[in-house]
């Protein structure tokens, strides 16, 4: 199946905030405890400042074949994956990867020569098969809760060398 992009609409954020919640409550329940994910899950809680974050950063939108959204993610200053989200019922189908694909393209376009993703544990695994590689150990704070994270890196090209003539 093939899902087509495209970019975040205001009228988006309830959609969205409710696909995020949804894809903590269930694909992170083996990698962090109910109180992490319910602080994680408050931060779209507040759909109007969610907007704005998703509004301010490059965020596409995946559509099914009928139109329904099944996930989004976000580009943060063309440096790095900021939210990667998936439907809960499709997370082996590629739609993240789709996602992440995009992103890493109109980085590159953008000029970036490497992209970092702080993976949360339950998204280390997919990182890795996107190519990125772990370079430290880290968390995350959401409230009064730390979850566990790796940052990772993903080279995009080469930079460019001066030659010496």
């Amino acid at each position: 199946m093939t899902y087509k992009l495209r970019p975040y609409l205001p009228d988006d954020a309830e959609t969205l905030a409710i696909l995020m919640q949804a894809s903590i409550e269930e694909l992170a329940i083996d990698d962090y405890t109910e109180e992490q994910r319910e602080a994680w899950c408050a931060v779209p809680a507040d759909e109007e400042a969610f907007g704005k974050m998703l509004a301010g950063h490059l965020t596409l939108v995946a559509m099914d074949d009928d139109g329904d959204i099944v996930g989004f993610a976000t580009l943060v200053k063309n440096q790095a994956i900021g939210h990667v989200h998936v439907h809960p019922d499709l997370p082996t189908l590629g739609i993240g990867r789709t996602l992440v694909e995009a992103l890493l393209k109109l980085a590159m376009a953008r000029g970036a020569t490497s992209i970092f993703a702080d993976a949360t544990d339950n998204a280390k695994a997919f990182f890795v098969a996107l190519g990125f590689e772990p370079k430290a150990r880290n968390t995350i704070n959401y409230g009064e809760e730390w979850l566990g994270a790796t940052t990772m890196e993903r080279i995009l090209k080469a930079p460019e060398t001066a030659t010496v003539q």
